[in-house]
């Protein structure tokens, strides 16, 4: 089993910055990779970043050149830095973890992010 706990959301305005954090706990050694995913209100959950274990990164269009994940290994812990975050950003995000082993995904709680206009 794997527990993600997200943290760092909040309210900001439009261009402002926002760094959001996922500690992940358990069998973190079973973990092939991490992301973020994202769901505003009254649309599907959709792909924001994704980072695997060689630490290769992938981006959703709409965040790329704004957004960064990365991670410290050592602290079990994935970051999206957030940048010249807009109204569309808006949505509460939540971390990702899979495990190709198993093919299972783990789920955190999620935090709120809102930017205003």
């Amino acid at each position: 089993q794997v527990q993600l706990v997200e943290s760092g959301g909040g309210l900001v305005q439009d261009g402002g910055s926002l760094r959001l954090s996922c500690v992940a706990s358990g069998r973190v050694s079973s973990i092939n990779a991490m992301g973020w995913y994202r769901q505003a209100p009254g649309r599907q959950r959709e792909l924001v970043a994704t980072i695997v274990t060689g630490g290769s990164t992938n981006y959703a269009d709409s965040v790329k050149d704004r957004f960064t994940i990365s991670r410290d290994n050592a602290r079990n812990t994935v970051y999206l830095q957030m940048n010249s975050l807009n109204p569309e950003d808006t949505a509460v995000y939540y971390c990702h973890a899979y495990t190709f082993f198993t093919r299972r995904d783990y789920w955190g709680q999620g935090t709120q992010v809102t930017v205003s206009s």
